[in-house]
């Protein structure tokens, strides 16, 4: 028993995940959402935030796009991490 009540404070603390999402300026907005919650909800947060569409910047983590139905379990995220923003670039020179 006593097993079980040192692993419940525990599952219970690494539930939630702060992460910091970084803008094309450097501005850092810190947010902390549930491991299983949608990074959309982050998303739009943020973009309410900063005055911006949705569909005119792209999330990046490691690099690699965020997509909205991605969460932090299935992106292996761990605290503290950040997601980079980029303004979505449409198009170039010919």
């Amino acid at each position: 028993m006593g097993d079980q009540e040192d692993k419940k404070p525990e599952a219970g603390a690494v539930e939630h995940i702060n992460l910091k999402v970084v803008g094309a300026d450097q501005s850092e907005v810190f947010f902390k959402i549930k491991r299983s919650t949608q990074l959309k909800k982050l998303m739009e947060a943020y973009c309410e935030r900063q005055g911006k569409s949705l569909n005119s910047v792209r999330f990046l983590y490691d690099g690699e796009r965020v997509q909205t139905t991605n969460t932090p379990n299935e992106l292996e995220m761990e605290d503290g991490d950040s997601i980079d923003v980029m303004v979505e670039q449409v198009g170039g020179s010919f």
